[in-house]
């Protein structure tokens, strides 16, 4: 005997009416699928699109994941100072900042980093590679961060200014060196003489002065540098460069600092007073050498016979003596001397005089 239930009417109608849209929502959801796969790359995979600025993302969690850019959603904060971000990754490497976690070493100098792309673009310093160039120039870079900050250069892009003085920068770091200008601050000390700078790298080329450590030389001349600025600069004297060109005379300098001391021959511009008689010089070496006057200061010994002098200058000609160098010659009569105006003012005046 078999029993048949029966069911009431309205429930029966019910279903009907809910199997009739699920039959409408799978129609529309195959028309959205065949909308989105419509729009597909040449591996034929699901394309998604955002609808704010086009761009494309080959899964549904990185569409989301870009979207928070348009909407600054930022869920992830840091428990520590309450910093947000976007992406739960940025938020794990930040927290490294409180840690101080750096677990990835470099196993030829043993310097540590927070991530390991750090890592790796730290390791090209060793291996020399850079595999990223410009397209305009050709330089080439170790990293792709230094190549878009470099395009800049070329586009002539300044992105970021000083709220004090409004002057603008196209990297960041050079905006936030600059501003130290304004503040003063100077937070990295010598520990060996206390002298304070505003940037680390300043201070690690100080401390050079201290350790008498040239790391850098001249692949042409050998001379040897203990910062790498000094021998770019000095390899513009090989190759002739002269970048820098003066507007009221039209003389042209390898180095900035030599047309910015130049020009104060033309203006006149004496900004460097000594405190205790008044005098003015155009540059600060010069006043620097001026106090040694006042303070009796003979920093420069000759290392033959100890002898002291206020002035390089005058050791290097000193030191002519223990080697016999005569640079300076008669051009009458050939004769060599030490000095340049030795005993009689210029080396022809000595002629007339000794010869």
């Amino acid at each position: 005997i078999t029993f048949i239930r029966q069911q009431n009417p309205a429930v029966i109608k019910q279903k009907c009416q809910n199997q009739d849209e699920s039959k409408d929502d799978n129609s529309d959801r195959n028309k959205s699928e065949q909308i989105v796969s419509g729009l597909s790359v040449q591996n034929s995979k699901t394309v998604h699109l955002c609808g704010t600025c086009g761009k494309k993302f080959n899964t549904t969690k990185n569409l989301n994941r870009h979207m928070k850019i348009h909407t600054g959603e930022k869920p992830h904060s840091c428990s520590t100072c309450g910093k947000r971000f976007r992406r739960k990754s940025h938020l794990t490497r930040h927290m490294q900042i409180h840690t101080g976690e750096k677990p990835h070493y470099c196993t030829t100098c043993g310097k540590s980093f927070g991530q390991k792309g750090q890592l790796n673009s730290h390791m090209r310093i060793h291996t020399s590679e850079k595999p990223y160039f410009c397209s305009i120039c050709g330089e080439r870079f170790n990293i792709v961060t230094n190549l878009k900050i470099h395009m800049q250069v070329h586009k002539g892009e300044k992105p970021h200014s000083c709220s004090t003085c409004g002057k603008r920068f196209s990297r960041k770091s050079h905006l936030t060196r600059h501003i130290q200008i304004h503040t003063g601050e100077k937070p990295h000390y010598c520990t060996t003489c206390g002298k304070s700078f505003g940037q680390k790298g300043q201070l690690n080329s100080h401390m050079q002065i201290h350790t008498s450590a040239k790391p850098y030389s001249c692949s042409i001349c050998g001379e040897r540098f203990d910062v790498v600025t000094n021998l770019k600069m000095h390899m513009q004297i090989h190759k002739g460069e002269k970048p820098h060109s003066c507007s009221t005379c039209g003389k042209t300098f390898s180095r900035k600092s030599h047309l910015t001391r130049h020009i104060q021959i033309h203006t006149g511009e004496k900004s460097h007073s000594c405190s205790t008689c008044g005098k003015r010089f155009n540059r600060k070496e010069n006043l620097k050498m001026h106090m040694e006057y006042h303070t009796g200061e003979k920093r420069f010994s000759c290392t033959t016979s100890r002898k002291r002098f206020t002035l390089k200058t005058y050791l290097n000609e000193h030191a002519r003596i223990h080697t016999g160098e005569k640079p300076h010659s008669c051009s009458t009569c050939g004769k060599r001397f030490t000095l340049k105006f030795q005993f009689f003012g210029t080396v022809e005046n000595a002629h007339e005089k000794r010869c």
